[in-house]
């Protein structure tokens, strides 16, 4: 049953490539793949398969990868990517050797992919392989590993269909968890090879805060050394919910002086449609390098690859997707300690859900409770400040998961 899933998937993509850019470029990166591993494999050496189904579980793994590389230099990285977004924005990554887009989980696509590439380990962030990769690993012996994983009893290993999902968690050597809750869901249900270890998350958004550079522009835009007290919001990853709340209030909140939307789609429709929608002076980020920015109140970035540095203008971040599937990556705002705004939809991350909480962030149910916590974030400082600290203070206290999951692998990484 789930092999006719497989290929009635694949048939259904083939179809939707006739008329979507992003599925003709997967399809694309999936012939390429076979190519790519037969020139670039050198069976002389010794290959760590890293593999992410996304940019944001990309970023779970970097830090792994890079230590790895610094420990074990001798061992070469092939990463591998689900969608065409993550490899695309990535594929020039030079912390690993090889990287290419994962073949569908045929039970052909795994057995050639397995048979030329033989990895020393497998590490995969966040959540298992599909059913044969999960299987051909356990049945060949092989160390995988599962890193910054999260279990909630609403996924489908832990219901009367998802039985044979379940078995998949135990084809794993570890599966190294967020939180105690996550463990304990897994032992609940038989499955005892988890362990909790954190989530390297934390330590990627943190060099990505000490390493972060100024942007000339962003600092012409903002205008603060004119107006040291301008009142500024950057909107990381936004959908239209979340645009249509942000640009309603900006447009009737003149004490708001400048707003920075990132949309989480970067195509010219959505930057259109972002733009009719602002009733001030709005520009694209592409468009501003050849204007006055500063005479702006509203930038619209069309550009990949800054979001992480803009929080740093920010007195106050919001971030998209919690008015639809689920709030987008909170954490590289949070290490800016700076509050953190979303819609009501978090509860898919336990970790978003404590913060909540505990005050790090705030979550709105609509466009009411949106506009009354923006006017006292933006007009008492203390509490700006008072919020913003306690999300700082978490990403400062939570480092430290790629140490930990480094040293349970160094048994399996043998010194070549």
């Amino acid at each position: 049953m789930y092999d006719l899933g497989i290929a009635i998937y694949i048939f259904s993509l083939r179809i939707i490539a006739l008329f979507n850019e992003k599925t003709r470029l997967l399809l694309h990166g999936q012939k390429q793949t076979f190519r790519i591993l037969s020139e670039q494999i050198n069976r002389m050496e010794k290959y760590i398969w890293f593999h992410a189904d996304s940019l944001g579980e990309f970023e779970n793994s970097r830090p792994l990868i890079e230590k790895i590389k610094k420990e074990r230099p001798k061992y070469k990285i092939l990463l591998t990517f689900s969608t065409s977004a993550a490899y695309e924005t990535h594929k020039n990554y030079i912390g690993a050797n090889i990287i290419c887009h994962l073949p569908f989980d045929t039970v052909g696509n795994v057995r050639h992919f397995l048979n030329i590439v033989r990895p020393q380990m497998v590490v995969i962030a966040e959540k298992p392989l599909g059913v044969n990769y999960s299987f051909a690993l356990s049945n060949n012996n092989t160390p995988a590993f599962i890193i910054s994983a999260e279990f909630h009893a609403h996924q489908r290993y832990f219901h009367w269909y998802g039985m044979d999902y379940r078995d998949v968690l135990d084809c794993y050597t570890r599966i190294f968890v967020k939180n105690e809750s996550s463990r304990m869901l897994l032992e609940n249900h038989a499955i005892n090879n988890a362990l909790v270890t954190g989530d390297t998350r934390f330590d990627r958004v943190y060099e990505i805060f000490e390493q972060q550079k100024g942007l000339p522009l962003i600092e012409r835009f903002v205008n603060q050394t004119e107006s040291p007290n301008t009142r500024v919001v950057v909107a990381g990853n936004t959908w239209p919910e979340d645009e249509n709340l942000l640009l309603n209030y900006f447009n009737h909140t003149p004490t708001l002086k400048k707003l920075i939307i990132v949309p989480h789609e970067m195509r010219p429709s959505r930057y259109k449609e972002i733009l009719s929608k602002s009733e001030r002076r709005t520009m694209l980020y592409s468009q501003a390098l050849k204007s006055d920015v500063h005479t702006a109140d509203c930038l619209v970035i069309d550009c990949f690859g800054i979001l992480s540095s803009l929080y740093r203008y920010g007195d106050v971040a919001y971030v998209g997707g919690g008015f639809g599937s689920g709030v987008h990556n909170i954490l590289e705002p949070s290490a800016h300690s700076i509050p953190i705004v979303f819609g009501p939809k978090h509860q898919h991350s336990q970790q978003v859900s404590d913060m909540v909480t505990t005050g790090a962030c705030i979550a709105v149910q609509n466009a009411t409770e949106f506009s009354q916590i923006m006017n006292a974030l933006l007009s008492y400082g203390t509490y700006k400040q008072e919020v913003g600290e306690k999300a700082g203070r978490l990403v400062a206290e939570n480092r430290g998961a790629t140490e930990r999951i480094f040293g349970e692998l160094r048994g399996y990484l043998k010194l070549v």
